[in-house]
């Protein structure tokens, strides 16, 4: 059965049971292969930390031209807003969304943390998104990924990473409803992740044998790892090497979460998970999806979320994120759960 909640409680640190088999497939003592059915069909969503929310909503929606495609609350902690981005629907591999705290301490980049989302545009819209940040003041720095593409470099308001990378052959519509950005240079979607570690093997063992991921790309900084047909909206890049730990709180990623195409599938994933020694939650009821919650070895929290039932649950497509939604069990308190949330405009 389900469990409610938007709160993730998990284990504090990487999981030593699944750490020290790493290690020891890591230096070869553990030869059998991982006979795993998992296969993510790509990225699901990012979640963040952010402080001020209304500077999140003014960011996201109007910087960068993302959809704010549902206002609802942490489920265990509902004082605090969790607003979803996206495009039109809400597609999964297109959005991120946060949990803003205000007051909440600056994280740190590090080792352990996802330290770069990054976000699919046209390859030919590179320049106008260069000019755009600019005349807005967003300071960016154009450099090249793992795969020798172009991308930009800024940061929110918060600090967090964000990359804007040209790809070719990406057919998503995105969001449209920025007037100041023309279509054909919207946003298209998430591209990748990226996430720093200290070492590469052991991350890269649970990515490929127990989640079913290929490695895509590779150079003297990281290495891509793909799942499905290995497009864009459907990789992660991991960067090893990094000898300092990050420190999870504003302006860091929370988790990232791979795609399950329904229940049964995550159910099964769970199972053969769990099977390998893997700590995973139970499956917890997120309203919009299905989810499962486990660490890596690095330490990097995952999530598996289930494609349906998606945003259009519970307001009509063309209302999204205008207004603040509930779960059915938080709705008896929406009037002080309404009076304690920091306002917000969209």
């Amino acid at each position: 059965m389900a469990c409610r909640g938007s709160g993730v409680r998990v284990p504090s640190g990487p999981p030593l049971r699944f750490v020290e088999w790493s290690e020891l497939r890591t230096q070869g003592w553990v030869e059998q292969s991982v006979n795993t059915e998992i296969n993510p069909h790509g990225l699901h969503h990012v979640t963040a930390i952010a402080s001020d929310p209304q500077k999140n909503v003014d960011f996201y929606t109007k910087t960068l031209g993302l959809r704010l495609v549902k206002q609802t609350v942490n489920f265990d902690a509902p004082h605090v807003w969790h607003l979803y981005y996206g495009d039109k629907t809400g597609a999964p591999a297109s959005i991120l969304t946060f949990f803003p705290w205000p007051g909440v301490a600056p994280g740190k980049e590090g080792a352990g943390l996802t330290t770069a989302t990054s976000f699919s545009v046209p390859l030919d819209s590179i320049g106008f998104w260069q000019q755009r940040l600019k005349s807005l003041g967003v300071e960016n720095e154009l450099a090249t990924n793992i795969n020798g593409f172009d991308l930009l470099k800024l940061r929110d308001q918060d600090g967090m990473s964000v990359e804007l990378v040209g790809t070719e052959g990406d057919t998503r519509s995105g969001w449209d409803g920025e007037s100041s950005i023309p279509a054909e240079h919207a946003i298209r979607g998430l591209h990748s992740v990226t996430l720093s570690q200290q070492l590469l093997d052991p991350t890269a063992i649970m990515l490929t044998e127990m989640l079913g991921m290929q490695t895509n790309a590779e150079n003297q900084r990281g290495v891509q790892f793909s799942m499905d047909d290995g497009s864009t909206g459907a990789l992660v890049d991991v960067i090893p090497g990094v000898n300092d730990r990050g420190l999870q709180a504003g302006g860091t990623v929370h988790h990232v979460a791979f795609r399950a195409p329904d229940l049964p599938t995550m159910e099964s994933w769970r199972q053969q998970l769990v099977g390998q020694g893997v700590p995973v939650t139970e499956i917890m009821d997120r309203q919009y999806f299905k989810s499962i919650y486990f660490r890596e070895p690095g330490g990097v929290l995952f999530e598996i979320a289930t494609d349906d039932p998606g945003f259009d649950i519970d307001e009509p497509l063309l209302e999204l994120g205008r207004k603040l939604k509930l779960p059915p069990w938080l709705e008896p308190n929406r009037e002080q759960i309404a009076a304690n949330l920091p306002r917000i405009e969209t």
